[in-house]
């Protein structure tokens, strides 16, 4: 059905109408006209976009799904029902499911399972045989397969020596390397910011240090293999300042941020909410000062969403046995707008940068592109709660919350939802 956008504000630093008000034409999944005051066409939808943001449409770097294996948490149809309901019409998703994403079969399954979708999934292969860190998976033969970047998911990459043969190995085919970054012998099994906080709850601290010689570990490697490498996930002051100083030089590195990490401090963590037990931990309020200045100034190149499902039996219990992470595709917009992010600045970070960063096409908004974008207003409040949440697990601690930055349309591959 031919469709046509009323009213909008064009939140595209790629395109031309970038900051204009206009109207937009869809015809068989193509933009067709964008100017102001279209006239409508026989059996054309039309959708009042007045007060609204158009964007290309949002894509998560960093998103886990259950599906092979661990379904109970998510499968690929709740997690691209979330993703579509937050503003996402692409994801990329983590290794970390059962068997693990590490070769060519379990890549292809995943690509069967999500087609003809209006979400479009990107598989990301495991970098090492069962996420172990000893053997390198079937690297080549998952890309070729329509792996888009390898990963050990939330499993650093403790050999420095096997750091190296994966990048060596992977840059003779241009694989990206997406790594997380935490020196184990120093985190140990600590699970929160080494802070006051963490002395005043009397648990184990996690330094900073950890994950900022983690980081320059994998910067000496990448510049001397010349190759590149992703890290996922920042998270400290320090962090930032290490990756600026690395591309100035010359390093091949990028790198991506939570949300919530732009929003959420260790505070919240008094009251031991398993919700907000999050890897890395949440950090102190210098750190996420430094991580939006990192943002803006263009060290952090993209926003992620960290989607990290889980069945209530893993998160209800004690905070030292729950597990790591949150829900998350469906809070980012609101999280990017509490932080300050202004609309052209989300689709930058949230839509374009992750993209290019895989090497996948980025969406424009211009006539005779493909129609792929995201609709979505400021200020509009909404609640978030079991009836409005798309996915099959309910960790967040922003549940039965009101959030500020609603979702209202999202169109990919001739299809579109809209979210009243």
């Amino acid at each position: 059905m031919n469709l046509l956008i009323t009213g909008v504000t064009i939140a595209d630093p790629s395109s031309q109408f970038n900051g204009q008000t206009c109207d937009v034409r869809v015809e068989q999944g193509k933009i067709t006209a964008l100017s102001a005051q279209l006239k409508p066409q026989k059996g054309e939808e039309v959708f009042e976009g007045k007060g609204a943001y158009l964007s290309p449409g949002f894509f998560d770097l960093n998103c886990s799904v259950g599906d092979p294996g661990f379904e109970t948490r998510e499968d690929i149809r709740t997690a691209t029902a979330a993703a579509a309901a937050g503003g996402f019409t692409g994801i990329a998703v983590l290794p970390n499911t059962q068997p693990v994403m590490h070769s060519k079969s379990e890549v292809e399954y995943v690509l069967n399972r999500s087609k003809n979708n209006l979400v479009d999934v990107y598989p990301i292969g495991a970098i090492s045989h069962n996420l172990e860190g000893k053997e390198l998976a079937e690297l080549y033969d998952m890309q070729q397969a329509g792996a888009v970047a390898f990963s050990d998911g939330l499993k650093p990459i403790t050999d420095d020596g096997f750091m190296s043969r994966a990048l060596q190995y992977s840059k003779g085919f241009d694989g990206l390397l997406m790594v997380y970054p935490e020196n184990k012998s120093i985190a140990g099994k600590a699970q929160v910011n080494e802070s006051k906080t963490s002395v005043l709850l009397g648990m184990k601290g996690l330094p900073a240090l950890a994950e900022e010689m983690q980081i320059s570990r994998d910067i000496f490697l990448a510049g001397y293999h010349d190759a590149p490498v992703h890290i996922n996930t920042i998270s400290t002051a320090g962090s930032v300042a290490i990756i600026k100083k690395a591309k100035k030089d010359g390093i091949r590195i990028t790198c991506d941020v939570a949300a919530h990490q732009l929003v959420f401090t260790e505070e919240l963590l008094n009251d031991f909410d398993s919700n907000y037990k999050v890897k890395p931990p949440l950090r102190g309020k210098a750190d996420v000062k430094a991580l939006l200045a990192g943002l803006k100034d263009g060290t952090i190149d993209a926003v992620s969403a960290q989607h990290r499902p889980h069945e209530i039996e893993f998160k209800d219990v004690e905070f030292e046995i729950a597990a790591y992470g949150i829900i998350a595709l469906q809070t980012a917009l609101p999280l990017l707008l509490k932080a300050g992010l202004d609309a052209g600045q989300i689709a930058a970070k949230l839509a374009i940068a992750p993209r290019r960063i895989l090497n996948l096409p980025v969406p424009v908004l211009a006539v005779g592109e493909e129609a792929n974008f995201t609709l979505f207003r400021t200020q509009d409040q909404w609640l978030y709660n079991a009836e409005s949440n798309r996915s099959k697990s309910a960790n967040s601690p922003l549940l039965n919350e009101t959030l500020t930055g609603k979702v209202v349309l999202v169109y990919n591959h001739k299809q579109y939802q809209v979210y009243g």
